[in-house]
């Protein structure tokens, strides 16, 4: 068990934690009764196995990142006036923004989407999400989202790690960290992705940062292969006796030295990787194998279709492992910043919106059926939003400063928009919602307080949104 998963069995604050195991077993020896009693109480389903801060009505989340950033005024954000103004620049009444490719005076480009409202709460979708618009009831609609991240390094960066600068804790590394596992036999946090591309930033999307290495997430990033788990079956010949026989020594190895190296975190990481491999071997396999699924689910996934194929498999496999207690898991669409639509928006949109239209829908479906909604926190959005100018006659540019992401089950109302942009979707202008709001709406949900949530990094106490955003209490209000 690492210092930290230890602390929080034991209630020790994690600013307490000393600066190596010696001195941490030392500190701690009169509460390993205590911490054995937890242990065998948890096994026995009387207290829970991980620790909130408060009630949670999440136990998972689902990820959907639409790498490349979509458009929020071509989706889920209408805004007529951008049509009545098409072909003219923007009027002096609006604050010009700062672009990533830095054209000034372009003129409004006009959206070609038909809108209509869809369930009892009447939110407008367009018409390239027809089917998540079958959901619109179970969806909380936020608006009026913005951030720093003009480019797509550092505005992946800021949704992934809540700031554009490189090295902090990804909010999987976070959530793993403050709640630990429900399935030893799986990770706790895997990122998928519907191509073999890598995402913007590689690793660092779902690093640890300066927590533990053993916190990082676990990448899967080809779905179609027959073992979408990289280096998973042991080489042919190997018995499973010899295998364990060889990873004992290994361990011993590892242990060895990291015994020498108490706070080397990789070390640690490395051991516990080694041994989460080993039962990977039997858990993950099942878990991925979707040929245990009915050719009515595949269908519903759109596995039947080329367009859909990629992300319902990825889709489907996350609700498979959401069963299975995993607890985060990040769904790329658009590897390499696929989403970006400079120029030729409609070919651009209309690709990936349909890529993902029907495959996220056949989730929501599946999850609400099996009973799983409640309890599993669904997000949507991409790094950042689009202009209403037009960029190179067809396309729009990157937009931070106002864009939108919604979020389904887990406790989240639906049916309702939260904050608004102004008339041309430019500017978050009411209820407006930082990057840092979202990311402590999620850790709120799953029932930590994202101040209490913290780290004990160098003598620095950090924490997982920077000392910034708040809980968006209209989410479940």
């Amino acid at each position: 068990m690492h210092q930290s998963d230890l602390c929080r069995q034991l209630g020790v604050p994690h600013q307490v934690i000393p600066a190596n195991r010696r001195q941490f077993l030392a500190n701690a020896g009169a509460g390993f009764g205590a911490l054995a009693l937890t242990g065998m109480m948890a096994n026995a389903g009387e207290i829970p196995q991980y620790i909130t801060h408060h009630a949670a009505t999440a136990k998972s989340v689902i990820f959907l990142f639409m790498e490349g950033g979509p458009s929020q005024m071509d989706t889920f954000d209408r805004k007529p006036l951008i049509n009545e103004l098409a072909g003219q620049p923007i009027p002096s009444s609006f604050k010009e923004p700062l672009t990533a490719m830095g054209e000034k005076g372009s003129p409004i480009l006009a959206t070609k989407r038909k809108w209509a409202r869809y369930g009892e709460s009447g939110l407008e979708i367009s018409d390239w999400f027809p089917n998540v618009a079958a959901h619109a009831d179970k969806l909380a609609v936020i608006r009026s989202c913005y951030g720093e991240g003009i480019n797509h390094s550092g505005g992946c960066n800021l949704m992934n790690t809540s700031t554009i600068l490189g090295g902090r804790p990804s909010l999987g590394a976070w959530v793993t960290y403050g709640l630990g596992s429900e399935n030893e036999d799986l990770p706790a946090f895997v990122v998928m992705t519907d191509e073999k591309k890598g995402v913007t930033n590689g690793v660092r999307s779902w690093g640890p940062g300066f927590l533990p290495a053993t916190y990082q997430g676990t990448p899967i990033t080809d779905p179609l292969a027959a073992s979408p788990i990289a280096n998973l079956s042991p080489p042919k010949g190997v018995t499973d006796v010899v295998q364990r026989r060889k990873l004992d020594l290994i361990n011993q190895i590892n242990s060895a030295h990291a015994s020498r190296l108490p706070n080397v975190s990789e070390l640690d990481a490395r051991i516990r990787a080694y041994e989460l491999g080993y039962r990977m071997q039997s858990a993950a396999p099942e878990a991925v194998d979707l040929n245990q699924e009915t050719a009515a689910t595949k269908e519903l996934y759109g596995l039947n279709d080329k367009r859909t194929e990629n992300y319902g498999r990825i889709c489907l496999m996350a609700r498979r492992m959401v069963e299975r207690g995993v607890r985060f898991i990040q769904l790329y669409s658009g590897t390499g910043s696929g989403w970006d639509a400079h120029s030729g928006i409609e070919n651009n949109h209309t690709k990936h919106c349909g890529s993902v239209d029907l495959p996220i829908a056949g989730l929501l479906t599946d999850l609400a059926q099996r009973g799983l909604l409640d309890q599993t926190l669904v997000v949507w959005g991409g790094e950042f939003g689009r202009t209403p100018m037009s960029e190179k006659g067809d396309g729009r540019d990157h937009n931070p400063t106002g864009f939108t992401m919604w979020m389904a089950g887990g406790g989240v109302r639906g049916g309702q928009t939260i904050g608004e942009t102004d008339e041309l979707g430019l500017y978050a202008v009411s209820d407006r919602a930082h990057v840092h709001d979202i990311h402590a709406s999620i850790l709120h949900l799953m029932g930590l307080d994202r101040l209490k949530l913290s780290y004990n990094h160098q003598g620095r106490l950090e924490r997982p949104t920077v000392n910034e955003g708040e809980f968006i209490a209209k989410l479940t209000a």
